[in-house]
């Protein structure tokens, strides 16, 4: 995978607190659309992306790609997406893939003066992963690292069925003065590019710059 290229921008809460948050990606990511206007546009923009990041699948596998990257905008709503992306590469033979999201959530009012803290107890509390503290150049923020279990359509294994599906995962979140937090995550299911994407990761949350409405840097307080 190269070096760092396209630059992410996504504003959080709007008027005097607004905070412009940056993020550099690296090259090799495919975007899934968060835009369109309606579900005709989602869905031809989903069919481009199938056919540009799987061309040679069949058209009923990019069918069914699309059909489940769609099944989950409801969720993408629900947790405050702001980006999606997703790499294909491989790592020693094995064929990879990994997701990054962006998302925007609202920081709970009971984070008081120290939402660090509160952050890294609620996520210890949920017991779904190894929780640190660590500073970033934007500021203060909570990692988590562990794994979570999903369930794979049977239209996309060879064996034709419903497959459950370890997928690792490194989440970041980062609080802001505005009460949002900046939650970012990297997730994959193949163990053998776990080394290769958290790399990455760690750099793409590195990046993580943020500017207030008169596009000055800020750094939040400790």
């Amino acid at each position: 995978m190269t070096a760092v290229s396209v630059e992410g921008e996504l504003r959080g809460s709007a008027g005097e607190n607004g905070i412009d948050i940056r993020w550099i990606m690296p090259d090799g990511f495919f975007e899934i659309p968060l835009d369109a206007e309606d579900l005709d546009e989602t869905a031809e923009q989903l069919m481009g992306l199938a056919r540009t990041a799987m061309p040679e699948a069949d058209f009923d596998v990019q069918l069914q790609w699309a059909v489940m990257c769609a099944a989950h905008y409801d969720s993408f709503v629900e947790a405050g997406v702001q980006y999606a992306g997703f790499v294909l590469t491989e790592v020693e033979s094995a064929r990879c893939t990994a997701t990054v999201t962006v998302s925007m959530i609202d920081l709970d009012a009971q984070a008081g003066t120290n939402p660090v803290g509160f952050l890294g107890s609620s996520m210890r509390h949920l017991g779904i992963g190894q929780v640190s503290e660590v500073e970033l150049p934007c500021g203060p923020a909570v990692c988590c690292i562990g794994v979570r279990e999903g369930s794979l359509d049977g239209s996309l294994t060879e064996s034709g069925k419903d497959e459950t599906v370890r997928t690792s995962f490194i989440q970041v979140q980062v609080p802001l003065t505005n009460w949002t937090v900046v939650v970012l995550e990297m997730g994959t299911p193949t163990p053998e590019g776990w080394d290769v994407f958290s790399s990455m990761f760690a750099g793409v949350v590195k990046s993580l710059r943020l500017f207030n409405a008169d596009g000055e840097p800020v750094v939040m307080p400790g």
